[in-house]
């Protein structure tokens, strides 16, 4: 099992793009690419797309592969893989995080979520995601709306579905 992404932190944008990664989710991002070593730059796929999305998703390597591989057991040319494949293939780029750390957000993405000034690196296990600060705490509000029970210990999702 591929390692896993861990917390979540407020990292300043500048006027180009770039952005601190966490350290934390760059040992991840290293580990999980195959063809990183010591003295190279990590690779990581940074998916952008679909009208409902309110943020860039960032997938490994390894974690990227398994979505490649599931999606080619659909068949050819039918509307599920068509649609999964503009999300995760077309919708989607490849970046590598240079030797400081930071990684540069094209303007297109940025502008997609309203990113300016402050991004906020969300772990979402083997994925993370990266938010305008504002929009990830009301997507955490919406969770309420959403059959969440704030007043239940989220734990107990753990061994299934409750009430």
């Amino acid at each position: 099992m591929a390692r896993r992404f861990r917390g979540e932190s407020d990292h300043k944008v500048d006027s180009k793009g770039r952005v601190s990664i966490p350290a934390s989710f760059r040992r991840v991002i290293e580990s999980c690419d195959p063809d990183w070593t010591e003295g190279l730059p990590p690779r990581l796929i940074l998916v952008y797309g679909g009208a409902t999305r309110d943020y860039i998703e960032g997938f490994t390597i390894e974690a990227m592969d398994e979505v490649d591989e599931k999606i080619s057991k659909f068949p050819r040319g039918s509307a599920k893989r068509k649609s999964m494949e503009r999300l995760y293939s077309a919708q989607s780029l490849e970046i590598v995080v240079d030797e400081t750390g930071r990684i540069v957000l094209p303007v297109k993405l940025r502008e997609k979520i309203g990113l300016e000034g402050m991004a906020r690196f969300v772990a979402s296990g083997d994925t993370f995601e990266i938010w305008k600060p504002e929009a990830y705490d009301a997507s955490i509000e919406a969770l309420d709306e959403d059959g969440f029970d704030p007043e239940l210990d989220p734990s107990a999702y753990l061994d299934g579905d409750v009430g």
